[in-house]
């Protein structure tokens, strides 16, 4: 079965100044560095780690948003346009984006309505006086009210915005969304509905999602793939539910025990890392992850691990760079 979306070792790199003043010295930032992964249509695939871990680039350059330094991006098996063509502009209907903050992807002049037909008038979608009949039935799909139409953004609270977005999204009837840190700027009660809805959706019309967020526990909920991303490499990835049930990585390891745990339910032993990411700038040498690694070995600070699969035959797919996860005495599971 053909991926709707496949990524292979694609890397995005930036010239960047180091320093200040006349003798700034310049550098090259790698935000993302061989990344690789499919979604297949109707699933969702998770992309989780910290702030300035490469997630959003990666977004980026799946939607063709930027150009990859090397690597490929492929829809339904075809290689992604270049950007800017009109083959891409006409492939991009069917690729869309949700942003993070719904009040900075709106603009504050028009009504909200306008802005949701937007899409339309961009591509050449249907006539245009079908293009309000098209609104009015995105709008009520997504949970808005008639009257929203003519409202202006700051009229509404952030859910209905973010709501707004997502309409303006599906416009197009896309395959795929991109959803980046769709919810961190809602409060905890909205998350929930706008979550909810993005399932609703994805049950009704079979959205393939890439779902982009540092929350662990929205992860858990929505994805049924999840990727890890450390310093711009995926170091493991993976069926959402092997992967929560038995982290591999290390990194996963920490960040998976630190999903708070309600409802009575056993917590598991929490893996402290010490330290803060290294500058992307200047990556250590073997893993990335060595310096803040409570196992490192040698091996780990002078030779990186490539993402293969796990020992022993584990179920979900799975892969991980590690060297150690193949040692009788490292445990699988934190």
């Amino acid at each position: 079965m053909t991926a709707l979306l496949k990524a292979v070792d694609l890397c995005r790199d930036y010239r960047v100044h180091t320093g200040r003043g006349l003798f700034a010295a310049k550098a090259i930032l790698r935000a993302v560095d061989g990344v690789s992964f499919e979604i297949e249509a109707g699933r969702t695939l998770g992309l989780v780690g910290e702030s300035g871990c490469g997630k959003s680039t990666t977004g980026k350059l799946a939607l063709g948003l930027i150009a990859p330094t090397s690597g490929s991006v492929r829809y339904r098996g075809v290689a992604m346009p270049p950007t800017g063509s009109p083959p891409w502009r006409e492939l991009r209907r069917k690729m869309q984006m949700v942003y993070q903050d719904p009040l900075g992807a709106l603009d504050r002049r028009l009504p909200v309505g306008v802005q949701i037909m937007e899409p339309l008038v961009i591509h050449g979608t249907l006539l245009p006086n079908e293009h309000r009949e098209r609104a009015a039935a995105v709008m009520e799909a997504v949970g808005l009210l008639p009257h929203q139409f003519d409202r202006y953004p700051h009229e509404l609270s952030g859910g209905q915005r973010q709501r707004v977005v997502l309409a303006r999204a599906l416009m197009t009837e896309p395959n795929l969304l991109v959803c980046d840190e769709p919810i961190s700027a809602l409060d905890v009660s909205i998350q929930a509905q706008v979550v909810n809805l993005l399932l609703d959706l994805q049950d009704r019309l079979g959205i393939a999602y890439l779902f982009i967020s540092h929350d662990l526990r929205v992860v858990r909920q929505v994805s049924h793939d999840v990727a890890v991303m450390y310093l711009g490499r995926i170091v493991e990835q993976g069926e959402a539910e092997s992967l929560f049930a038995e982290p591999a990585h290390p990194y996963t390891r920490a960040l998976v025990s630190a999903i708070p745990v309600t409802g009575g339910g056993s917590r598991r032993e929490r893996l402290l890392l010490q330290g803060d990411p290294p500058s992307p700038v200047d990556v250590p040498t073997g893993c990335a992850f060595h310096p803040r690694c409570p196992f490192e070995v040698a091996q780990c600070r002078s030779e990186r691990p490539k993402l293969e699969p796990l020992p022993g035959g584990h179920p979900g797919g799975r892969r991980v760079a590690c060297h150690r996860v193949g040692e009788p005495a490292f445990r699988v599971a934190a």
